[in-house]
């Protein structure tokens, strides 16, 4: 297939050519929800590193399971589901929870130190000051507030696709997000804007490692080598 072709193909196509047999075409999948997937696990993790790792786990457990996609819902919605659980169930098996604030609602410095040691380069380099200090802020929301938070103000889902993601319904994602707003610092407000974007980039490098990593694991070949 033709580079120029890939925009015309509908996910429903690419998914039952898959299904066929063409498995370089996974490809295309993770290159087009990337973004979106890993913003979901990192909206549940808060370590760089760890959310690729249970991004990769995803991609490989939704093509393990790629006949149960009955195309009900979009394939994006279907993978973001798996995934946002991938990543629940990571952090429930390692019972890594623990509070992210101390009671003067400063980030503890562990997590200050976490954060820094787990950033890619790819990451550092990416996000400015100001990115880094709304990304912090982000994450130290309760985990049922970011999950909300992260779909809806930086993927820009609207409120029936957050619901269908998170398995929540259309009221308790408005709740939720009015509550993480009313969390976050008040003077961090007013710098989200068209900055809240740039935060949790998983674009260059760090998406063709992912997708190289996911299309040797199901035995798939690359498109950018055929």
């Amino acid at each position: 297939m033709a580079p120029q072709e890939h925009q015309l193909v509908s996910d429903l196509e690419v998914v039952d050519r898959v299904r066929a047999g063409e498995k370089g075409l996974y490809e295309l999948l993770m290159r087009r929800h990337n973004q979106l997937v890993y913003r979901i696990i990192r909206s549940v993790v808060t370590n760089d590193i760890e959310a690729e790792d249970i991004l990769q786990e995803s991609w490989v457990r939704a093509y393990e399971h790629l006949d149960q996609f009955a195309g009900h819902a979009r394939f994006s919605t279907w993978v973001a589901r798996i995934a946002f659980h991938e990543a629940l169930a990571r952090c429930r098996t390692r019972q890594r929870w623990r509070p992210l604030e101390d009671q003067a609602g400063n980030i503890m410095p562990e997590v200050r130190r976490h954060q820094t040691t787990s950033a890619t380069p790819e990451t550092q380099a990416m996000l400015g000051q100001l990115e880094q200090i709304l990304q912090a802020a982000v994450d130290a929301l309760p985990e049922t507030y970011r999950s909300v938070f992260v779909l809806r103000e930086v993927e820009q889902l609207n409120t029936i696709e957050t619901a269908e993601c998170l398995g929540l319904s259309e009221e308790a994602v408005k709740t939720r997000l009015h509550r993480s707003r009313a969390l976050l610092r008040h003077e961090l407000e007013g710098r989200i804007g068209s900055k809240i974007k740039e935060a949790y980039s998983f674009l260059g490098a760090r998406c063709d490692r992912a997708v190289a990593r996911v299309l040797e694991r199901i035995g798939a070949g690359s498109l950018a080598r055929s």
